[in-house]
Formats: C-alpha cells, structure tokens, sequence
C-alpha cells in the first residue's frame, strides 16, 4: 500500500537546504511530492503570476525529484494540484522557512504562509514551517545549516504534526497551522498554542543606492507584545504553534451601524 501524500512547498526556493532538511524527514511515513519557486519569493504572500507564462521544470536536485516553478508559491500549488500531481495530497507542508514568519503583518505577506493558505483555500489541510534563525539577505543561508539541530527539530515537528493531521485531522474551525521554532542557539524551552501578533513592522528599511533596501529579518525587529502571541513564545525560546482560520469575517452584530447608513444612502438616491 502507497504512503500518504504529502505535498512540500516553499518560498526560499526549490533548492533550499530547508526543504531538503523537510523532504528527507517526511519520506520516513509520506510519499513527497516536491515543488517550489525557481528562485527565493519571500514576502510575496499567495500573490500569483497573472498575464505571463510560468515555466515548470522537472529538476533531479540533491534531496531527490523535484519541480522547479517560474512563479509564486501559490503559482506552485495550483500548479502543483491541478497540472502535477499523480493524487490529491493527504497534506500540505509550507517551509521549512530560513527565518521567522511571526504576527499578521507576516502571515499576510510570507510565501512560506501563503502557500498553505492556497493548499486550504483548495481543501487540502495544512502546516506552514519556519526556522527563526536571523536573515542576512546577501548571505547564503545553506552555509552551516545542513546540520543544523534547530533546523532538524523543526523537521521533526512538521513531520509530527503532518502524521496527526492524517490520524486525526484539524480541528472544525482550523484551516492551517503556523509553526516557528526559534533559533536552535538561542535554546528551546518547550512550546506554547499562540495568536499572532496584530502589532505591525517598525521601520525595517534602511537606505541603499537608489532609495531603500530590506536587509536583515530577525525576532528583534518585531514590537514588543502579549505572552500569548507568537512573537513572545520565539523571543521567549518556545515553539510556537499558531492554529490559524481562512474566516476573515468577524461577527457582523457590531455592523449594524454601518449597513443602516448605507440603506439611508441608498434610500435618499
């Protein structure tokens, strides 16, 4: 009987060491269905590629098969899910993300996030990795991380988690899961159930030839928050596990306000 199917993406790239680190722990229970970005898209959300033509490549990289996608992450997952794959997956793995994906304002704008978002969106449940090591954007991140334990543990997690979502599935009103474990070096204490924090980015561009640059992501950009964020959890040294939801629609009593003055309006024209 064939394993489970077990779908990995990301946004650093198809030939990440963070995927590589994710396909080889996975194969132990899942077949893996490997695609993924031709180059990093960090930061591009689901965000997809409309009006041009995407280019897919199957590549023989050093972890195995893979699909090499000229677009987004979410290009990758419908792409992935529509054009490539032998069966629908029993699961989705984002990741494993080369930093940090903490509070709205990243879950919002992250590949890593986005790809799994697009995976539930499609009914497919899923689990969005991240390692919460600091980001030099010039540096070449597979440098020193092969064996990296943190990078490991954050495998094993997602490996973990991947099994419980086929035993038992996620909860009714959980759509996904955001994972980050925080930076091996700076310990792990255990694990914290988290909410993103909803505090935004401080300033986090600096100036550089021709007007402003991103260059460094780490836990210490983000705003002080609640012991309960996912924020506080990493800085803390705890594995935080965010459950998220594709609702975006809060309770609408408050609203009442609002659609009677949009009737007046609509009355008076």
């Amino acid at each position: 009987m064939s394993k489970p199917l077990a779908l990995l993406v990301n946004d650093d790239g198809v030939h990440s060491i963070g995927m590589q680190v994710l396909k080889e722990r996975l194969s132990k229970d899942f077949d893996c269905f490997v695609v993924g970005p031709k180059t990093e898209r960090s930061g591009i959300g689901k965000a997809l590629t409309v009006g041009g033509t995407i280019r897919v490549d199957r590549l023989t990289t050093t972890y195995g098969e893979a699909y090499s996608v000229d677009g987004t992450p979410a290009d990758a997952v419908l792409i992935a899910i529509y054009k490539l794959l032998p069966r629908r997956p029993a699961v989705t793995v984002a990741g494993i993300n080369l930093g940090p994906n903490l509070g709205v304002d990243d879950i919002l704008n992250s590949g890593t996030v986005g790809a799994a978002m697009e995976a539930s969106i499609h009914g497919i449940p899923s689990i969005a990795v991240s390692y919460c090591i600091a980001r030099e954007f010039q540096d070449d991140l597979a440098r020193g991380l092969q064996e990296d334990p943190g990078l490991k543990l954050a495998a094993l997690i997602a490996h973990a988690l991947a099994k419980l979502v086929i035993e038992v599935g996620l909860p009714p009103t959980v759509d996904l899961i955001s994972v980050n474990v925080p930076d091996y070096k700076v310990g792990v204490r255990g694990v914290r159930l988290t909410r993103p924090s909803k505090k935004g980015y401080p300033d986090i561009y600096v100036e550089a030839e021709g007007g402003f640059r991103i260059a460094r992501w780490d836990t210490a950009l983000y705003p002080e928050d609640a012991d309960d964020t996912d924020v506080e959890a990493v800085r803390d040294g705890f594995i935080s596990i965010t459950p998220l939801s594709l609702s975006l629609t809060p309770a609408a009593s408050d609203m009442k306000p609002y659609l009677e003055a949009v009737k007046k309006l609509l009355e008076g024209s």
